[in-house]
């Protein structure tokens, strides 16, 4: 396997988000998509915004607080909601990704973000069947799927990676630390997967992407001109260059003189490929009710 090389972050966005996530590239728009949470802006959908994922044409799916919600963005028609967590006002949907054949998972979180594990790790399958798979999560981000079966997923304050293997009635069978942070690396968030199942992590407070091969040996590190990197994907013509939100969110007025990139928008060229989000499926019968 070659040496994994990237070229210095460009910012293609100087926006100031105050937690930007949700990166999402949509070959078909030929598009990067992303979110800010707390400045609530993808299309001007008035609320948190966790993650969004595509379905079909403008069709996505949106990771809301305390709703899954389908909409057409284009002509901003609501087609489905479905409720989250409804008795736990305080929280929060978060990171969410879709897996190898579709299946939409997406974490939960105290949106106030106290010290307490109020946050779980849900899926939802063709038939728009919710099932709980995990809980006692702080603030969930990711997953990233080696297969269907295998993924990585974590759980930001505790500065932790795991590495689970669930089984086809999604009861978990393995779960493991894959990677714990040091304080000064800041804490996971967002990540993706290359080619070669290389695991890319955002460093929130950390001001780098750093990549881990599936023994969680460090092999590449990108460093930024922003403090808190929150996502990245993988698109672009080639699925070759890396798409990286950041956030402001906070930041001290020192830190955001030394950082003064930090909420903007960055692209970082690769030499390898990643591995693209697959679109939510939904099952015929349901889309007959609802596209």
């Amino acid at each position: 396997m070659n040496k994994i090389k990237t070229s210095e972050p460009y910012p293609i966005w100087k926006i100031k988000c105050k937690l930007g996530e949700g990166t999402l590239w949509v070959k078909e728009h030929n598009s990067i998509y992303f979110v800010d949470i707390k400045n609530k802006k993808i299309f001007k959908v008035n609320k948190e915004i966790g993650f969004i994922a595509h379905i079909k044409d403008y069709i996505f799916i949106l990771g809301l607080q305390g709703e899954l919600r389908i909409q057409n963005l284009r002509t901003k028609k609501i087609l489905k909601s479905i409720s989250i967590e409804p008795k736990l006002k305080l929280n929060r949907i978060n990171d969410g990704k879709t897996d190898p054949i579709g299946n939409l998972w997406f974490g939960t979180m105290d949106n106030l973000e106290r010290k307490i594990k109020k946050g779980s790790l849900y899926k939802l399958d063709k038939d728009l069947i919710l099932t709980k798979v995990d809980k006692n999560y702080r603030i969930t981000n990711g997953p990233a799927f080696i297969d269907q079966f295998n993924f990585y997923h974590t759980d930001s304050p505790k500065k932790t990676i795991y590495k689970i293997k669930i089984n086809k009635n999604n009861k978990i069978i393995s779960k493991k630390i894959f990677i714990k942070f040091s304080p000064e690396d800041g804490s996971p968030d967002g990540m993706t997967l290359d080619k070669n199942k290389n695991l890319w992590v955002a460093h929130f407070h950390g001001a780098c992407i750093s990549v881990f091969n599936n023994k969680a040996k460090l092999i590449h590190r990108i460093h930024f001109p922003a403090k808190n990197i929150t996502n990245c994907a993988f698109g672009g013509k080639n699925t070759n260059e890396l798409f990286v939100s950041t956030a402001t969110k906070g930041m001290s007025k020192a830190d955001l003189r030394k950082f003064r990139y930090s909420g903007f928008f960055f692209s970082v060229k690769t030499n390898t490929k990643g591995i693209l989000q697959k679109k939510f499926i939904i099952s015929n019968e349901k889309k007959r009710s609802l596209l």
